[in-house]
């Protein structure tokens, strides 16, 4: 699986790591994949609900083994 784009969402609370990535999954091709990193708790509740009501597919979502904690979420655009 190959990231076509990257966003640092941390610091930023809901609703705005989801409209970042929705923003971004717009202009991306079809089948491209976005990773996402927040570290807003509600991101565990909200990316996969945006994900489900737009019809993208939630790849992964996984703790950041960072020193900030924080989350990573990798989301494919449909093919069509």
């Amino acid at each position: 699986m190959e990231i076509a784009e990257d966003i640092d969402a941390r610091g930023l609370l809901c609703p705005l790591p989801v409209l970042r990535a929705r923003k971004r999954l717009m202009a991306l091709a079809p089948g491209a994949c976005l990773r996402i990193l927040t570290d807003d708790p509600m991101a565990l509740i909200d990316m996969p609900h945006f994900c489900a009501q737009a019809g993208y597919e939630l790849l992964s979502a996984t703790d950041l083994d960072t020193a900030k904690p924080g989350h990573a979420f990798v989301i494919r655009k449909p093919r069509a």
